[in-house]
């Protein structure tokens, strides 16, 4: 690994941190809160009594969670040099906000949150069927829907993101501050260089907040998601094609774009392969193929997947390294319960092997 190169701050992003909430339930339960198994949704009052539930009928445990921050701690577990990725999100001023914290800064991600006085952590419950194969997400979002602007207008903060070789940012960060999105987005921009990546996250985005996401796609340079989403994007954004995933690869990667250079678009399906549309034109990357009691939990796989994908891409590796690398850790992560890095072999020392 090039350590040399590698930097404090090289890649910064905004996200929602939370603690995740996971249990293992019966399909009953999707049915009875009208959820749809592998999508996400923002708790509404109606779904309050679940995070309850979980915990009294199906002896949930707590781990770290939120979607950037899983991210960034895969980046930093593959680079093992601490403090190269940042990340701002809103958090509370309680023990849940402590473990977050510790947590990340453990795992070597330099953090810059915003603490919220009088609003608790977000809590994340992530309802498993299917013996874990499907995962479906119901965020409370508390105090990460709390973040301001004026945090990333601070002067070290801007600064962070003058610096940053990659800016990336959830799609669930969009109902939060779109305006903080753009903002980043624009310091990317102002200075021509660096790359502004981001990620569809949820259909609900595409449903619910597709003006929002319309103001920032100009600025993307690396677009991140999955079957399900991109397929709800498409129908949203009116594509001729909704169901062929490297026709729709192909149109988001041709929306209009304040940057000359054309956008990258990679999708991932789950066991099927990764599609990647660039310069016009898709390919397909092959996944790693593991048997069904191999599969203990979904969750966090396709943060993994791209925060392998960063690992590499930051260091100027060729596309299917990044690619490869993504899709190794985000096999990693489907064997584990939550995003847990406990256990890992090093990745180099994976990819040495098959030099």
């Amino acid at each position: 690994m090039q350590s040399s190169m590698l930097r404090k701050g090289m890649i910064v992003g905004m996200g929602n941190s939370m603690l995740d909430l996971i249990g293992h339930v019966s399909e009953d339960v999707l049915d009875k809160y009208k959820l749809v198994a592998n999508n996400g949704y923002l708790a509404a009052e109606e779904h309050m009594p679940l995070f309850q539930e979980l915990m009294e009928k199906y002896n949930a445990k707590f781990v770290v969670g939120g979607s950037v921050q899983n991210t960034f701690r895969v980046t930093q577990w593959v680079l093992n040099v601490p403090k190269v990725c940042t990340i701002f999100g809103g958090i509370g001023c309680d023990q849940e906000g402590k473990v977050l914290v510790s947590k990340a800064e453990a795992d070597g991600v330099d953090t810059q949150y915003q603490y919220i006085n009088g609003t608790p952590t977000g809590i994340c419950a992530v309802l498993l069927t299917k013996n874990g194969a499907e995962r479906t997400l119901v965020a409370n979002l508390s105090a990460a829907s709390c973040f301001t602007i004026d945090h990333l207008q601070k002067e070290e903060n801007h600064n962070r993101l003058q610096v940053a070789d990659v800016v990336y940012v959830a799609g669930f960060f969009l109902p939060v501050s779109v305006e903080s999105v753009l903002y980043a987005a624009q310091c990317v921009h102002n200075r021509s260089t660096g790359t502004f990546a981001m990620n569809l996250s949820a259909s609900y985005i595409a449903e619910r907040y597709l003006t929002e996401w319309t103001r920032v796609m100009p600025y993307i340079d690396l677009l991140f998601g999955n079957e399900t989403e991109a397929r709800v994007f498409a129908k949203e954004l009116k594509f001729k094609q909704v169901k062929d995933l490297h026709e729709i690869a192909l149109e988001l990667s041709h929306m209009p774009k304040l940057r000359p250079q054309q956008r990258i678009v990679v999708l991932t399906q789950g066991c099927d392969p990764v599609i990647v549309a660039k310069d016009g034109v898709t390919k397909e990357y092959p996944v790693i193929q593991l048997s069904p009691e191999k599969v203990i939990d979904t969750t966090g796989a396709g943060d993994a997947f791209v925060g392998g994908f960063l690992a590499q891409f930051i260091q100027n590796r060729p596309l299917e390294q990044c690619i490869s690398c993504g899709i190794w850790c985000a096999t990693q992560i489907v064997q584990q319960q939550g995003c847990s890095l406990e256990g890992f072999v090093k990745y180099e020392t994976v990819n040495n092997k098959n030099k």
